[in-house]
Formats: C-alpha cells, structure tokens, sequence
C-alpha cells in the first residue's frame, strides 16, 4: 500500500465494514455518524456534520445563519476562493478586511471598519494552520448580534489561547481534502455547539428531509414510514452535499490518530524554523501567545529585493527541494471579480458592485511575498532533505 503513513490497516478495515453492511449512503448506513461523533469530541465541539467538500460545508454554514441575497459577509481577500464562491451562492456580498501583517489572517480592526447594517456574518480564515485572532472578532460579532463562521479547514486540531478552536466560532468548517491533517480524498465536515444550526447545515446538505436530526443524517432506517405513500420528505431548501460512506471510513480512522498527524506537521515546522534561523529574510508567519500552529505549510514572508522570489525557488528545487507553493491571488484579484463575471450570477446586487485595488493594502503587499514550504511528509526523515535544501540556498544567496 502507498501512503502507509497515512493510512493503515484500521482504513481497511472501516472500508470493508461499509462495504460488508450493504455499501449504503449516509441516509442509511452509520459510518458517517461515528466520524462526526469521534471528529466533535476530538475538536470539542457538540455536533458535527461530514459534507462532500470543504466549499459545502460553508455554503451550508451561510445558510444556517440566515445569510440571503443582499446581506454582507466580512471575509478575508487572503484565501481559497471557496469563501467567495459561496457567498456569490446565496446571493450575499463578499466585503473583503484587511489582514495583519504577521499572522497572515483577518484583522479584526479592519473588520470592524467594514461593519454595516447590512453586515450579516463574518468569516474568518484560520489560515495555513493558525487560528484567526477571534476574541475580538466574536466580540464584534455579539455587539452586532450576527454569526461567525470559522474556516478552519488548514486548522484541524489549533489552539486559539489555550482553547480549542472547534467551539468558539458559532460554526467551524474543516475541509478533509487529501492535503488536510485529516484526509478524505475529499470532504469536509463541520462542528457546533447550537442545535439548531447542526439540524439547518445537515438538512442543507441532503435535501431538506424533514427526518434529519442534529446528531444523525440517517432517515432510511424505519421503512414503514420512509416507504409510506403520504409521507413528506422535504421541508426546507437542501442540496445533495452528503459525504460518502467509504470516504467517512476513511475519516473516522484518520480522526482516531490525529494527534499524530499534528505533531508531525508542528515537528517539520521546526526543521524549517531551524533551517531559516538567523535568515533576516524570510519572515516566518507570526503565532498568537498561547495559541498551537498546526502548520498545514510552514509559511515564510519573503522581503529580499535583490533575488526574486522565483530565482530563490529555483536554486531551492535545484537542492533538492520539493517546490515552494505560492499564496492563492487575492480573492478580488482572480479573474472571476477582477473582470466583473461575477455580475452575471445576480446583476440587480452585483450591477454596480466593484472591488477595485487597495482596499486591501496589507494583503495586496503581503501576497506576493508568502512562501509556503510543504508539510505534509510521512516523517521527519522524509522532510529533513527539504530543509537541508533550504538551508543550502539560504547559504547559497548569503
């Protein structure tokens, strides 16, 4: 078996067990509910909900909060487009806050110069790892009495000042993507502590049957009403965003060791940390006192002028290096805002709306700098070369 160090024989065996019960949906069979049940108490949270994709998981989210045509979403231009995309979905307005410099992440202080009265949730990204600073951004959120929506879908298993950071945003997405801590293939799944939010995301994402509960997506196993010719399935608006079983399997053995996939990541972390140790250059991202970085990448603000960014890449690959990943262009920036395409999805809310450069000038001078170094290693063995490479073009370019 490839990947052995992801997966073991304890996937196998979860696999097999979907497979021997009759290989049914998440409507019928129990693996999806004993990877929520083990994924919420491993995070801390009360509920939790699997979706086919880190991206459903926040549509759901938007929609369990009430988030509809013509409301604000506070959201950082300094992620995948995913949050975008879904706020594009229910018809909402994206306003973009700036980031702080250090950390990377959302800066509650620009978040709360873009609150209006038309604001409806904001939606911090805990980015590549480290939690978003959410005290004052739940602050803001209860003196304006809307949600908040985590995206930790690089965040599995952060600690925001000693708290878990599963059960302090209203709601908390994680993506389950085969480069995540936790991997699905893909997927995603969700956590909170409010009951109602858990049964409105479930629902949305398996068609609005009218069974769902909080704690369990199965609505097929009493045939006597789900075969009954006057029974009413859907009672509200869904889509069909249900997690496969097999890739629950997958999920639940994962949860079972991650720990050991965290440290691991925080482990090659430090091989990079030493590797850039005394490099005035590369800036490493910035963690909050009491907080764990997770370390989805290690990722490092690049400030040399006299070597570009590619050249340095480069020399590293030609270390033996596997690649350095740039940061994603800025939301408003890719080509689906910046040419106005959007518009075309609603054009009585979108008609006059423009994002024009600037409005994010931390980010817009932040991006183009980030490097991130791959974290995602079977062991400290298999990524120590990676920082040895970059040691060697560090001394390289001295």
């Amino acid at each position: 078996m490839k990947n052995t160090w992801r997966f073991t024989s304890k996937e196998l065996q979860y696999v097999r067990e979907v497979i021997d019960s009759g290989f049914g949906s998440g409507t019928s069979g129990n693996m999806n509910n004993r990877f929520e049940q083990a994924f919420a108490k491993k995070v801390g949270a009360r509920y939790a909900i699997t979706f086919n994709s880190g991206t459903s998981t926040l549509h759901a989210a938007l929609f369990a909060l009430g988030v509809h045509a013509g409301d604000e979403v506070i959201v950082p231009p300094l992620t995948v487009i995913s949050n975008v995309d879904v706020i594009f979905a229910q018809n909402a307005v994206p306003v973009f806050a700036d980031i702080a410099p250090d950390t990377f992440n959302i800066d509650p202080e620009d978040v709360r110069r873009k609150m209006t009265n038309k604001t409806k949730c904001i939606m911090p990204v805990s980015l590549y790892g480290l939690s978003a600073d959410l005290d004052p951004i739940m602050d803001i959120a209860r003196e304006y009495s809307i949600g908040v929506i985590n995206d930790a879908a690089e965040a599995h298993g952060a600690v925001y000042k000693g708290r878990p950071i599963g059960n302090i945003a209203d709601i908390t997405s994680y993506s389950t993507e085969n480069s995540k801590h936790i991997a699905t293939g893909d997927g995603g799944i969700v956590v909170t502590d409010k009951e109602d939010y858990a049964i409105a995301m479930r629902k949305f994402g398996s068609l609005g049957y009218a069974a769902m509960k909080s704690g369990d997506g199965r609505i097929r196993i009493n045939k006597d009403i789900f075969q009954d010719p006057n029974y009413k399935r859907h009672d509200s608006l869904g889509l069909n965003y249900r997690m496969p079983e097999v890739a629950a399997a997958l999920g639940l053995a994962q949860t079972e060791r991650m720990e050991q996939f965290i440290e691991l990541r925080v482990g090659i972390a430090e091989l990079y940390r030493e590797a850039i140790a005394g490099c005035d250059y590369l800036v490493p991202q910035a963690t909050i006192a009491g907080c764990l970085n997770t370390y989805w990448t290690f990722v490092v603000k690049y400030e040399r002028q006299d070597i570009s960014w590619q050249n340095f890449r480069r020399k590293y690959v030609e270390f033996g290096g596997d690649g350095i990943y740039a940061a994603w262009a800025l939301s408003y920036e890719e080509t689906l805002i910046a040419n106005g395409h959007y518009k075309k999805h609603c054009p009585m809310i979108y008609g006059e709306l423009e994002y024009p450069r600037g409005i994010c000038p931390v980010a817009e001078a932040v991006q183009p700098k980030l490097m991130q170094f791959v974290t995602n290693y079977g062991s400290l063995d298999e990524a120590r070369p990676m920082a040895v490479a970059l040691r060697k073009t560090i001394e390289f370019f001295k």
